[in-house]
C-alpha cells in the first residue's frame, strides 16, 4: 500500500499550558484527519515564546507531510505565530494587502487601529486562509498551515483546506465489546494477536460507569482483509476465555 500521509499539531499558548482556556481542537482535528485519510501522528503544546515555537516548527514541518497550529494569531502583544513562522521559514512578514482587505469588511475605517491590523501582518509567499466568522485570515506556508484557536474559526479554516490536502486510504477500525471480561485475562493473548498480524493496530480501552467496567478492544488498519482476520482472532480468543469460565 502507498505510504500514509501524516501530519502533527502544535498548539500554541499559554492559556492552555496554564488550564485557563481547556483546548477543543485537538479531538476535532485528529479525528477530521483520519476521516479524509491522514494520520495526525503528534501533538505538541507550546507557550507564547518565540524560541520554542520556532524549534517546534522546524522539528515537526520536517517529519510529516502537513504541520497544522493553532492559535496566537490575534490582535494582542502576545499573539507572535506569524512571527514565529516567518521566522522559521527565514522570510520576511508584514501587513498583507490581501489580508486588510478582508479585515476592511468587518471594520470601519476607524476600526482599523494598530492592534487589530496585527492580523493582516502574513510571512512573505504564504497563501491565505479565509476566515468568513471574523475575517482575520490564516495562512499557508510551505506544509504548514496556521490556524486560529477559536473552535468555531479554526473548524471553518479547515473545511476550507481540507479540499487542498493530499490524502491517503482511510483507516478502518472494528470494536469488539470484550464483554465480562477484565483487561488482565485477555491481555496475553491479546499480544500474541498483535504480534501475528503486524499489519494492523490492536488497542484495549477500559472505561468506567455506575455499571462498572467496560472493555472494548479495537482494531485499526487499512486493509480490510487484515483487519477482518485480527477481529476473527480477537473474537476467537474472547470466546474460548468465555468458554473455558475464566473469572471476570
Amino acid at each position: 500500500m502507498a505510504a500514509p500521509i501524516t501530519a502533527a499539531l502544535l498548539i500554541i499558548g499559554d492559556e492552555i499550558l496554564s488550564g485557563r482556556t481547556k483546548d477543543k481542537n485537538i479531538g476535532y482535528i485528529a479525528e477530521y484527519l483520519t476521516g479524509v485519510g491522514i494520520d495526525l501522528c503528534e501533538v505538541r503544546i507550546v507557550p507564547d515564546v518565540e524560541d520554542e515555537i520556532v524549534a517546534a516548527l522546524n522539528s515537526l514541518r520536517q517529519r510529516y507531510t502537513y504541520l497544522f497550529t493553532t492559535g496566537g494569531i490575534g490582535p494582542t502583544h502576545d499573539d507572535i505565530t506569524a512571527d514565529a513562522v516567518a521566522r522559521a521559514f527565514g522570510v520576511g512578514i508584514d501587513h498583507d494587502p490581501r489580508a486588510v482587505a478582508m479585515l476592511r469588511e468587518r471594520y470601519q475605517p476607524h476600526e482599523l487601529n494598530e492592534a487589530r491590523l496585527r492580523m493582516a501582518r502574513i510571512p512573505d509567499g504564504a497563501d491565505l486562509i479565509e476566515n468568513p466568522i471574523s475575517k482575520a485570515p490564516g495562512f499557508k506556508i510551505g506544509n504548514v498551515f496556521v490556524m486560529a484557536g477559536v473552535p468555531a474559526i479554526m473548524q471553518s479554516m479547515l473545511d476550507t483546506i481540507a479540499p487542498t490536502l493530499q490524502t491517503g486510504a482511510r483507516m478502518l477500525a472494528e470494536t469488539i465489546e470484550a464483554e465480562g471480561l477484565a483487561e488482565g485475562n485477555y491481555a496475553a493473548g491479546l499480544a500474541d494477536i498483535a504480534s501475528a498480524h503486524p499489519g494492523v493496530s490492536i488497542g484495549s480501552y477500559p472505561s468506567f460507569s455506575t455499571s462498572g467496567f467496560r472493555n472494548q478492544i479495537v482494531v485499526r488498519g487499512r486493509d480490510p482483509v487484515a483487519v477482518a482476520r485480527a477481529v476473527a482472532a480477537v473474537q476467537d480468543l474472547l470466546h474460548r476465555l468465555k468458554s473455558d469460565g475464566v473469572p471476570h
